[in-house]
């Protein structure tokens, strides 16, 4: 049994992701208004919305990807507001984007190896050995162009290259989007493997019931802000918001 100090000691701990009144915009395109969402060490935390809904937006302003930011993103306790992509990156957090970002011209071998393993404190990027026992297609794929690779060996790529990196807060965008069935359960499988170690998930997706098994909590986003935020032990009873929300 744990001591009563211990037991404090771990709930004083800040969460991986703090994210706080967080406003953001385009130009003078104003996209996100008071965004508030939070992330424990080894949680999967889904955002839903309808496309425009400012989901993809939040993901890039975490990773300071946007023209303007203003608000609270803190990352292990760290204040990320004002810091360039890079500064963020190095503090963990590896981002997903819904395009993939492959390189044609390279191997799907030279792909992983391409990004530099990330200076973050008790971090180890996945060596290739582990990347291609989560992902055995990769393995029978590396020496294959990123041209040759399918949809689906592309978002698995996508996703290996950044845990080589030493990553542990992940920011997956759309990985569902457009693959075939069993790709997708796939990728729901490799989720599940990456919360037992603990990696922290923030999860954009359209695919309801693709990330509904998978997420520990749900942030639903319009118009850019979030209008409802509830754990996964109450989506039976949120279904009906949800219908009305996204059509599911």
């Amino acid at each position: 049994m744990r001591s009563p100090a211990s037991a404090g000691k771990r709930a004083a701990q800040p969460d991986v992701l703090n994210i706080k009144g967080l406003h953001a915009w385009y130009g003078e395109s104003h996209i996100l208004h008071g965004v508030e969402v939070r992330a424990a060490r080894g949680e999967v935390i889904t955002l839903l919305g309808r496309n425009g809904s400012g989901r993809s937006t939040t993901l890039k302003s975490i990773m300071g990807l946007t023209d303007t930011r203003r608000g609270s993103i803190c990352v292990n306790g760290r204040e990320t507001i004002g810091m360039p992509p890079q500064g963020i990156a190095r503090l963990g957090v590896g981002y997903c984007p819904e395009e993939r970002g492959i390189f044609a011209g390279l191997s799907c071998e030279e792909n992983l190896l391409l990004l530099p393993r990330l200076p973050v404190a008790d971090s180890v990027g996945m060596s290739l050995e582990e990347i291609y026992e989560i992902f055995p297609n990769l393995a029978e794929r590396r020496a294959s162009q990123g041209t040759r690779l399918s949809g689906g060996e592309q978002q698995m790529l996508a996703i290996a290259r950044i845990l080589r990196t030493g990553a542990s807060l992940l920011l997956l965008d759309e990985i569902s989007e457009g693959l075939a069935p069993v790709i997708v359960q796939t990728l729901a499988r490799v989720i599940t493997l990456l919360k037992s170690r603990g990696f922290t998930v923030l999860l954009v997706e359209q695919n309801f019931r693709f990330a509904a098994p998978l997420a520990d909590r749900f942030y639903v986003m319009e118009h850019g802000k979030i209008v409802e935020s509830f754990a996964a032990a109450r989506l039976g009873e949120k279904t009906g918001v949800l219908q009305e929300l996204l059509n599911v």
